[in-house]
């Protein structure tokens, strides 16, 4: 459309929202400032996405008509916080930053567990906290909570929305940003979306994909990889009255049709509506998925870039704080590519996570330096969330290019790594669970919690260290690092995990313990594994929060000569914070001719001493070194 007809339809659209939203005089200033700035980017997306439609501009009038709704709800606690973080866009690069996330039930109890637990998320140092699917699900399957059946509806056995909305501005006015999980891929089957679909309406089957035969899902399905093939082959299931339903992930999670504009408008309610309860940054939960497309994949799609790009622009509009983090477990490249300012401004960090994992098991730290030199840094103003591991299982994400550049085969690499978490491999100090196994192929992935993983099981103190030298990493990297709580107190696995229903054949829940009381009680005694990790912990915490260099995400690798020790550099304003970690069970030593780049003494940041390095730097087994050293001239 030219430049003529733009101005014709951002006249008219403005005119329909000024006249229906009930905006005041300040709320439409501060309205239409950003409508001004954000409305041509929303119509040129809503435009490649729908402009096919004879009613996409009265589907893109209702849209932007929600939006300024939605801004007039807004509390005046929530728009000054707009305010301030449109000053301040990149608030999250801070190096104080620090991120927790639990599920509530096994955590606290309930939402009123998680606010008298406030006091210990500040001892901790969060700063952000993000609470597991939350919100009404199907029970005893619920995919732990991922199959939503309402956005609106808090599962009545954690408490309300009201307790909700109470609990993020408790924690906002305690320096904590909120976060949940916006699954947008998929409803529950119970949704009351699906619920009228299943009964023939019309109107809600084409808000899912919906077809009254096998002919369009053979056809899909020709080139679309099933997920979990144990729950239902395919991609698809049969309805009661014989109609077949997208279905990805479960039989019980049927996938959103984004195709019909609709489904944007009303998902992007449903944002907004969450938005509007505190909520500080979206999970955007299976982005990869969000579009199909017939004789492709139906993964990882331009348009769903797109629809990311689209749910931003609808949120500067309406809630400008809001920001979004991706999740994609897909090829690193894949990854990468939904990380922008105006896509998900955070993104996990899963490549770094499995090769974590990699070097713990291998004690090489190849593919990890390899990932961090070329696949690490991000464009400015987004940033990692960087994670030892997850609510959810660890699979093996590296790319088999990247692994074959190093004389490494990834298919046999990972039938090596899943038999050495599950105590398949003689010698292995792993107590890991297998997900989705199958013996056959040996191809399975990998559940179980920190400490088991690491070796508390058998031998604690070099477990300890194992998981401190972890947390090094995703603490020093450059990112928003995030501990899954009850790791910081090596919270071991739950092997009674199949007795509970629903979970008898899931073994995730094997790692997603309820709170350990005990051991929270050890962390002040040094005399136990709780004790000595939490405080080597919390030591670390407060040399990243004092520490300038380590803001942002942006590193320089270092090679350190020994295929042992990690090494990377973040640099500051006059100085540089050298990062070594050793992954060997015995010492290891960086030469004085591979550190001959910088000054010789610089300073050890966790114990304030001195380090010569006219000798070279030996490093104890399974330790690290955050080493601040100005370079030579």
């Amino acid at each position: 459309m030219d430049d003529q007809n733009l101005d014709s339809v951002f006249t008219r659209v403005r005119d329909v929202v000024r006249s229906d939203a009930d905006l005041d005089g300040p709320s439409w200033v501060d309205y239409n400032r950003r409508f001004d700035t954000h409305f041509p980017e929303l119509y040129r997306l809503f435009e490649l996405l729908y402009g096919d439609r004879d009613d996409w501009l009265d589907q893109l009038t209702r849209l932007v008509l929600l939006t300024a709704r939605s801004w007039v709800s807004r509390t005046p606690e929530q728009k000054l916080i707009d305010e301030e973080q449109e000053r301040e866009p990149t608030w999250f690069l801070s190096e104080e930053m620090l991120g927790g996330v639990c599920y509530v039930d096994r955590y606290a109890g309930n939402l009123d567990g998680v606010r008298k637990r406030i006091p210990y998320f500040k001892e901790l140092g969060l700063t952000y906290l993000h609470l597991m699917p939350l919100f009404l699900a199907p029970e005893p399957h619920s995919d732990g909570g991922y199959a939503v059946s309402s956005y609106r509806e808090v599962n009545p056995d954690l408490g309300t929305m009201a307790e909700l909305r109470e609990l993020a501005a408790e924690l906002r006015s305690e320096g904590i940003s909120l976060v949940v999980d916006f699954i947008f891929n998929h409803t529950s089957n119970e949704h009351i979306w699906a619920r009228k679909a299943a009964q023939g309406d019309p109107h809600y089957s084409n808000y899912y994909w919906i077809f009254p035969d096998r002919t369009m899902p053979d056809a899909f399905e020709a080139h679309a990889r099933e997920i979990f093939p144990d729950d239902h082959p395919g991609s698809f299931v049969q309805l009661e009255d014989g109609r077949w339903v997208w279905a990805t992930f479960h039989s019980y999670q049927w996938d959103l049709n984004y195709s019909n504009p609709e489904v944007f408008r009303a998902m992007a309610e449903e944002m907004l509506f969450l938005a509007n309860q505190g909520i500080g940054i979206l999970r955007m939960d299976a982005v990869a998925f969000i579009w199909k497309e017939l004789g492709t994949s139906c993964e990882n799609l331009p348009q769903a870039h797109l629809l990311l790009q689209a749910f931003n622009a609808v949120c500067r509009l309406a809630a400008p704080s809001l920001l979004f983090k991706s999740e994609a477990i897909v090829h690193p490249d894949q990854v990468a590519e939904y990380i922008a300012p105006g896509e998900c401004q955070l993104s996990y960090n899963p490549l770094q996570m499995a090769l974590i994992w990699n070097s713990m098991a291998t004690r090489d730290v190849s593919l990890l330096s390899q990932a961090l030199e070329r696949r690490h840094n991000l464009p400015e103003g987004t940033s990692w969330v960087n994670y030892v591991r997850s609510h959810d299982d660890i699979g093996w994400t590296f790319a088999d290019e990247d692994a074959a550049e190093l004389g490494i085969n990834g298919f046999e690499h990972r039938r090596f790594l899943n038999s050495f978490y599950v105590n398949r491999f003689a010698g292995s100090f792993a107590h890991g669970v297998p997900f989705q196994d199958n013996p056959k192929t040996g191809d399975c992935r990998i559940s179980g919690t920190t400490a088991s993983l690491l070796g508390m099981e058998q031998e604690p103190a070099a477990a300890v260290e194992r998981i401190m030298l972890a947390h090094s990493i995703i603490l020093s990297t450059g990112g928003v690092p995030l501990i899954y709580l009850g790791d910081e107190v090596a919270q071991e696995n739950d092997y009674a995990y199949a007795g509970e229903a629903g979970h008898e054949a899931d073994s995730r829940w094997v790692h997603r313990p309820r709170y350990p009381a005990e051991s929270y009680a050890r962390r002040a005694d040094s005399t136990t594994p709780q004790g000595t990790l939490y405080s080597g912990l919390k030591v670390l915490l407060s040399v990243r929060t004092a520490t300038p260099e380590f803001a942002g995400t942006h590193l320089i690798d270092f090679f350190t000569g020994n295929r042992h020790v990690l090494g990377y550099q973040r640099p500051g304003d006059t100085t540089v914070v050298l990062v070594l970690a050793n992954f060997a069970d015995d010492s290891q030593t960086i030469s004085a001719e591979t550190l001959s780049g910088f000054n010789p003494t610089g300073v050890n940041l966790v114990t304030g001493k001195r380090v010569g390095l006219e000798v070279g730097i030996q490093l104890a087994p399974r330790s690290f070194l955050w080493l601040r050293v100005a370079l030579t001239s």
